[in-house]
């Protein structure tokens, strides 16, 4: 048979405290997980909100300046072709001569000048200031938006084109494009394409336009981003990108300006994910998401823009979460800290309250053992300290109670002993007593008879007569009344003898009584 194993009360209460303490420190860590995790994605999305915010204030700074300055440069340049024009006043391109083009190219101090005239399905450079430029066919180009450009002005009417910069009736103007230079400074340069009414040319000049490249790499996207990179900790890698690129490569080649992939900053950091994300062409809301990249945890953002393009940023998302997650690991190492030290504290007041318990418990086993004399002590102030005090207040009465039985029982048992001799004695006296009083009384009654007998006998040879009569049955009555005396007075000994007998047994069995609790009070331990 397996025994069953006893748990005190001190070991259910450790036991207890430790499944507490431990549940306590998983749903405290859980918790603080979660709300960590929560807070790391809160304070990461605001630093890349922040960031992106940033760049887009940028870009709109940016291109609102570039833009004007742009436009200032797109007025310049009508002015200067407006100007050739009517320096020209030549209604044919065959009526324009190179030397032409070069003073006015020297005296409107312009990059260039270039006539074009439609030839068929085509245009064609007919005359330039560079020599490498006449006879160019644009139809060799490929680029039927540009044919599409020359046919419109040339019916004067006006681009509806976002391609170009500025535009007007029979006029257009491209953004600034960098040119082929053999320096490490580019250079940019601005074309206007004006067809003259009544002409059957296209007039296309050109100036350097680097002042928006300067102004841009001064206070430009790129600049920003830069300067954010610098600043930010956290920031690895920010750059705006065109996913209508990502989706169309083409777009880098078939339109002008070309379409770049990455419009600022780097984009190094890329992975299937991203591309998936990108090459669907237009992103229209925000997508956030962490990514371990040659060992490095980032958080990624791509924020649309208003012009189809993305904002992305790259964040260290270790560094990031570092100051939370040791400040959460010092929240939880207090904490448990903190728990263990309650333990303790509520160990150590529960093992002296176990200890009391102790006592009282000792003293209670004692009293089963019949020990009347166990007393506990505590002092501890406390509902302990008064149940204590009742106990041995209890045992006090009860030893008390037994002590007073026991005396009373050894004095039973003394006077039932004494009774019971003095009942012995009596039963015999009164035997004796008796048994002479009997034989007295029967030699009474014989004298008595025989007095009768001889008074009887002397009338009943007398005549018998009425007074004899009377005499005789007196003597009878006075026979029969010795009689009953004697018979009373036998009776009244025999009934003592049993009465003095019946003492005797009752004092025999009180002093049994006597005995057999003096028996039971010896079992326990009563003190003076």
């Amino acid at each position: 048979m397996k025994l069953k194993t006893k748990k005190t009360l001190l070991k259910q209460f450790i036991s207890r405290m430790l499944l507490l303490l431990v549940l306590i420190s998983v749903v405290s860590g859980a918790i603080q997980g979660y709300v960590l995790y929560n807070k790391i994605n809160e304070d990461t999305m605001q630093q890349a909100s922040m960031i992106a915010g940033t760049i887009e204030h940028g870009i709109t700074e940016t291109d609102l300046a570039s833009k004007n300055i742009e436009h200032q440069i797109d007025l310049k340049l009508e002015l200067h072709v407006r100007r050739i024009v009517d320096r020209l006043q030549a209604r044919s391109h065959q009526n324009i001569s190179t030397e032409q083009l070069f003073q006015l190219r020297d005296e409107m101090e312009t990059a260039g000048i270039t006539i074009i005239a439609p030839q068929g399905d085509d245009f064609v450079n007919v005359k330039s200031t560079d020599a490498k430029d006449v006879g160019f066919s644009w139809k060799t180009v490929g680029r039927a938006q540009i044919m599409n450009s020359y046919a419109a002005i040339m019916k004067d009417e006006v681009l509806q084109d976002p391609t170009v910069s500025y535009t007007g009736k029979g006029i257009f103007t491209l953004f600034a494009a960098q040119a082929v230079v053999h320096s490490d400074k580019p250079a940019f340069f601005k074309y206007t394409y004006y067809h003259p009414p009544g002409t059957d040319y296209i007039i296309s000049t050109s100036i350097e336009a680097s002042e928006v490249y300067n102004f841009i790499q001064k206070v430009g996207t790129d600049t920003w981003i830069a300067s954010v990179l610098e600043e930010n900790p956290y920031a690895k890698e920010i750059a705006v990108l065109d996913p209508r690129v990502f989706a169309n490569p083409s777009l880098e080649k078939d339109i002008y300006p070309p379409l770049k992939q990455v419009v600022y900053g780097e984009y190094k950091f890329r992975n299937d994910q991203d591309l998936a994300l990108l090459q669907t062409g237009e992103i229209q809301e925000e997508h956030k998401y962490i990514q371990k990249i040659n060992g490095q945890s980032l958080y990624k953002m791509f924020l649309p823009l208003n012009d189809g393009k993305v904002i992305y940023i790259a964040l260290d998302y270790k560094k990031l979460s570092a100051p939370l997650k040791n400040f959460s690991l010092l929240l939880i190492v207090s904490g448990f800290v903190s728990l263990i030290a309650l333990f303790m504290f509520a160990a150590s007041f529960f093992n002296k309250i176990y200890k009391d318990i102790q006592k009282i418990m000792v003293q209670i086993k004692q009293l089963e053992l019949g020990d009347l004399t166990a007393k506990s002590t505590v002092s501890d102030g406390g509902e302990l300290g008064e149940l204590s005090a009742s106990t041995n207040k209890m045992t006090d009465t009860l030893n008390q109670l037994l002590t007073d039985t026991h005396d009373q029982a050894t004095k039973a048992q003394r006077l039932s002993v004494l009774l019971e001799t003095e009942a012995n004695q009596s039963v015999e006296k009164v035997f004796t007593i008796s048994m002479e009083t009997t034989s007295k009384a029967r030699e009474s009654v014989e004298e008595i008879f025989y007095f009768i007998d001889l008074i009887e006998g002397h009338l009943k040879n007398q005549e018998y007569t009425a007074m004899v009569k009377e005499i005789l049955d007196r003597l009878d009555h006075m026979r029969q009344l010795a009689r009953d005396r004697t018979n009373n007075t036998t009776e009244i000994t025999i009934t003592l003898s049993d009465l003095f007998k019946s003492l005797h047994n009752q004092s025999s069995d009180l002093s049994d009584i006597s005995k057999s609790l003096l028996q039971h009070l010896a079992k326990f331990k009563l003190g003076n």
